[in-house]
């Protein structure tokens, strides 16, 4: 694996630094603040062409390799923008977008793709439910197959979206009986009759995205809006977690990089005792810290990126190793960046409160802590006394 990056990617990487932090950054404060969306800032993100950065040319996307699109990622998290657009970003790109463009027919690939690659569209997947959430195969969503349509019964919960999105994958039992095997995914448009989103649930943070309970009551959609075939939608949810591992990671990195550099100037210029409190033990200890969970974390998201282009299998061990750590081992880290500022740390406008608001989505969302640790101990028993 090579760790360096391409002239053309860090060249890019400033770029997407540079447009972020002019058209992006100044009005993260004020939607955290407000819980709104911005939607002008995600029009902005299609425009310059980063909703499709991933996807084929022939669509409106940019073709980019995994890493240029991860890269990306994390070049918005450090230019300072908030984790409610880029999480917004992220279940647009690649939880909706993508999932259509791999599994989609190539009649549902030219309807969907180049709105959703504009910007003029919003998506968003539902799979999580008010009593399924990391057991997937509990979801009591159900789609049952009338002649030419199907009729879909069910509650999704926390989608990311959720009342904004113009297209939703959601994911439904079409053979309950068959648990895991028996969950298919089906295209939904918003206005459909039956489908309607509840209020935004105010949250802690990621406040600037939108998430809410979908209902499905009685929702009829056409046949031909199923994605791929009945009983594949298990397994459409599984490979998003490649993406979850490492392109959605990736502002979170981005974050704490950011906040890095803030807490290394603010520790420069903030003077106690009559000397920089950056002198002190202490305070260096932080910082040090801080840039061996940045370094550690970057290297473990990449590494994902760099095998999803070589074209090689998840490796899941990797995998939840890397939501983990992001997800738990952020906290002491990102705490201290905001402690480390005194009393500007705990208000609104120095950002760090916000940066540590929105990585707390990590150990939750995507996967639970406990489920990565699940995996973790699973996959390291199945694997004792082999050699990596």
């Amino acid at each position: 694996m090579d760790f360096a990056f391409t002239r053309e990617q860090t060249m890019f990487k400033k770029e997407v630094l540079r447009f972020a932090r002019k058209e992006i950054v100044p009005r993260c404060r004020e939607h955290d603040l407000k819980e709104t969306f911005d939607f002008e800032s995600f029009r902005a993100l299609g425009e310059f062409g980063l909703l499709g950065l991933h996807l084929p040319e022939a669509y409106g996307g940019g073709g980019a390799d995994v890493i240029t699109t991860v890269l990306a990622g994390e070049a918005l998290g450090e230019a300072g923008v908030d984790g409610g657009l880029t999480l917004s970003y992220g279940a647009h790109a690649f939880l909706c977008a993508d999932t259509i463009y791999v599994h989609g027919t190539a009649a549902q690939r030219e309807k969907y793709l180049p709105k959703l690659i504009s910007g003029e569209w919003i998506g968003a997947m539902a799979l999580s439910e008010p009593d399924a959430g990391s057991d997937v195969a509990s979801l009591s969503t159900t789609a049952e197959r009338k002649g030419e349509t199907y009729v879909l019964n069910g509650t999704k919960m926390w989608i990311t979206n959720g009342p904004i999105a113009d297209v939703v994958v959601v994911y439904a039992k079409t053979a309950p009986e068959l648990r895991h095997a028996g969950i298919s995914a089906f295209i939904v448009e918003q206005g459909t009759p039956g489908f309607s989103a509840g209020p935004p649930l105010v949250k802690l943070g990621v406040r600037s995205s939108q998430t809410s309970e979908l209902v499905f009551r009685n929702c009829e959609i056409p046949a031909d809006n199923l994605l791929g075939a009945e009983g594949q939608g298990f397994l459409m949810a599984l490979q998003t977690v490649e993406w979850d591992r490492c392109a959605l990671l990736a502002p979170i990195v981005g974050g704490a990089e950011y906040a890095l550099q803030k807490s290394a100037r603010y520790a420069k210029g903030r003077v106690q005792f009559g000397r920089p409190i950056a002198e002190f033990q202490a305070i260096k200890h932080k910082l040090a810290d801080l840039r061996m969970f940045v370094e550690t974390a970057r290297t473990l998201v990449y590494r994902i990126a760099w095998c999803k282009d070589q074209g090689r299998p998840l490796n899941h061990l990797e995998a939840a190793v890397a939501k983990l750590f992001v997800g738990d081992w952020s906290l002491k880290p990102l705490h201290d960046a905001m402690v480390l500022h005194g009393g500007y740390g705990f208000i609104h406008e120095f950002d760090v409160e916000r940066i540590f608001r929105d990585s707390r989505l990590a150990p939750i969302g995507g996967g639970t802590s406990e489920i990565q640790k699940k995996i973790i101990s699973k996959l390291m028993s199945s694997q004792a006394g082999t050699i990596r």
